[in-house]
């Protein structure tokens, strides 16, 4: 390799990694500035609203659920509330025929996982809204109230909450980054993907979950496709705690992007900005592209090693290998770097894009995620 492809391959790998994370925010908020969308008008009245949970084997978490759900603040004779547990083999269903006898359960005797609960569910609840949530996030008081107002403007099918991680590590960062996101696309258009925890979708907009797709993100784009926007709301709050388990917290990423590329994939037809226009180019940015980074990351570590001979190229390629090493040792718990924050930030950034690479290895060799135990927070 010549020295000048060399340096070309390290700038096209810096590129493709500062791009999706960095760049792609800034046009968005260039692009917020020059098309301002006004504020929704405010709701006529309170619609009907009916608030699916799918739990399986949530015994431990429902007593609080339960608690929070009932400390909603929506009007009671516009709310149902409906538990489907999903072949749960602990106590969870005499629990919930115990602690909430007001709310709504429906059993399925056999897990046929998270989509076939939903779907379930969605045949047996009639409000004009439907609220997607899980018994690992706390929603507070106002959060119903909060997520169904957007839907006063006709143009919208979908609203996702923010679902908020209180610790300061990598996967709380993160977090608070991808809802700064989320906000510029939707006062542009639309977000790209909800949260899975705790969203919102018309029941006229809402069609059949489909097993090995991520359901949050197929909403998005199922609303997309029928000619809605889906958007965020800052004010529809829940919270909920990270993975603790380095582990746990790998195989529920690499599962979350395999599910989101099954849905992506059996909605190419958006990602044609001759057809979709902004909504294609958040979709190529926000999640394409995003799932391009490995590769450029590899690239900017590799093609220095032909530039050695060069003070600028000697640093950056130096400067990766401190920083993949800082990730190594917090992973392994040397020293003190796993309790710094920037500890924190290069093993949570490696790990998200290592779960990337298996991610496709999964998808590229016909592995398709279907069932699996929620990660415990």
């Amino acid at each position: 390799m010549t020295a000048t492809w060399a340096a070309w391959l390290f700038w096209i790998g810096v590129f493709g990694v500062f791009y999706p994370y960095l760049g792609y925010p800034l046009v968005l908020m260039a692009l917020r500035r020059l098309r301002p969308r006004p504020a929704p008008p405010p709701l006529a009245e309170w619609p009907t609203l009916s608030l699916i949970i799918p739990v399986h084997n949530e015994a431990r978490r429902l007593a609080s659920k339960i608690a929070n759900t009932r400390a909603l603040d929506y009007p009671a004779d516009r709310l149902e509330v409906l538990f489907v547990s999903d072949g749960s083999t602990d106590e969870t269903v005499d629990l919930i025929r115990s602690s909430a006898p007001d709310m709504q359960l429906l059993v399925l005797p056999e897990r046929g996982g998270k989509a076939a609960a939903l779907n379930a569910g969605l045949e047996r609840v009639r409000g004009d809204i439907v609220v997607f949530t899980d018994a690992s996030i706390a929603l507070e008081p106002a959060s119903l109230r909060a997520i169904v107002g957007p839907m006063a403007d006709p143009r919208v099918g979908c609203v996702s909450g923010e679902d908020r991680i209180a610790e300061s590590g990598g996967e709380g960062l993160y977090g608070r980054y991808e809802l700064f996101l989320r906000r510029l696309e939707s006062d542009l258009h639309s977000i790209v993907g909800a949260s899975g925890s705790f969203y919102a979708q018309r029941r006229s907009v809402c069609t059949p979950f489909t097993e090995g797709m991520a359901p949050d993100f197929l909403s998005v784009l199922r609303t997309v496709e029928r000619g809605y926007r889906a958007v965020s709301e800052e004010t529809a709050v829940g919270s909920m705690t990270s993975v603790k388990d380095p582990r746990q917290e790998f195989d529920r990423k690499v599962r979350t992007l395999l599910r989101g590329m099954t849905a992506l994939f059996a909605c190419t037809p958006l990602l044609n900005p001759f057809r979709h226009g902004v909504f294609a180019f958040e979709l190529w940015s926000h999640k394409v592209l995003r799932w391009t980074v490995p590769f450029f990351l590899l690239l900017a570590l590799l093609a220095p090693l032909a530039l050695l001979d060069r003070p600028f190229y000697l640093a950056a390629f130096a400067a990766q290998v401190v920083f993949y090493a800082g990730a190594l040792a917090a992973l392994l718990g040397w020293g003190p770097v796993g309790r710094t924050l920037p500890g924190k930030i290069a093993l949570y950034f490696s790990s998200v894009n290592a779960a990337i690479l298996a991610a496709w290895y999964r998808y590229w060799t016909g592995v398709r995620q279907e069932l699996w135990t929620p990660s415990r927070r």
